[in-house]
């Protein structure tokens, strides 16, 4: 399910490095995520959040095409996934509420994209969704989520490392085998060899799905749509 209104892509708006990024609101340049000055270069900076030099408008926008309606209610299966912080998790066992951003995957620095990633709907921007989920960390815990994982059909070894670049303060798990996907029949593409998961948040409580977002456009706005979804859930 889509928040209404988020359906538009933001414009990125500043340059950070030879990259392009998206100010917060209300902020100067000097004080967006990742960004930092040396005179009138603008240069990333440690745990930087990029997305490459793509205007976000010019990119498809994924469909609704029902694949996560089974998804709400759905009792989740004990399935162990290892994650970065090397231990493994299981999603039924969590007690409280939980928020599962499901992304295809992430490409270490200097890796080509894989053939034709631009024009598949959807695909593009799991780095800047992990950075959005990092930096309005405090936001989510201020609405009673008490646990956020990333998740994807990476390998722990490869989660690892955009884990400890980008300065994530939660875990990534890993599903390599697609174990869980299969058994809650996740929605899933394929490309370049590759059986991927596509972009959708699972918000999980007491070890069941209370509600999904799918598709996620843009991927940067996706922390905010659980906030402000549960900020108007709780005052209802």
């Amino acid at each position: 399910m889509l928040l209404q209104g988020l359906r538009k892509p933001s414009m990125l708006r500043a340059r950070c490095g030879a990259l392009t990024v998206r100010p917060e609101a209300g902020k100067p340049l000097a004080a967006v995520s990742g960004c930092a000055t040396i005179g009138r270069v603008w240069i990333p900076s440690p745990g930087a959040c990029q997305m490459s030099a793509l205007d976000p408008a010019a990119l498809p926008v994924p469909e609704d095409d029902g694949a996560a309606d089974h998804l709400p209610g759905l009792e989740l299966p004990i399935i162990r996934l290892m994650g970065t912080h090397g231990h493994p998790v299981d999603l039924s066992d969590l007690s409280g509420r939980a928020v599962v951003y499901v992304y295809p995957r992430t490409a270490r620095p200097g890796e080509p994209p894989l053939e034709g990633w631009d024009e598949i709907p959807g695909a593009r921007g799991c780095t800047v969704q992990s950075c959005a989920f990092r930096d309005h960390l405090e936001d989510l815990r201020a609405v009673g989520i008490e646990h956020v994982f990333g998740l994807s059909a990476q390998d722990t070894e490869h989660q690892k490392e955009v884990a400890t670049r980008l300065n994530l303060p939660f875990p990534l798990l890993s599903d390599h085998g697609l174990q869980l996907a299969r058994a809650i029949r996740l929605p899933t593409f394929e490309v370049g060899g590759l059986k991927l998961l596509k972009r959708l948040t699972l918000v999980v409580e007491d070890g069941a799905i209370a509600h999904t977002f799918y598709p996620v456009f843009p991927p940067e706005e996706s922390a905010r749509q659980v906030v402000e979804f549960f900020r108007t859930y709780d005052r209802g």
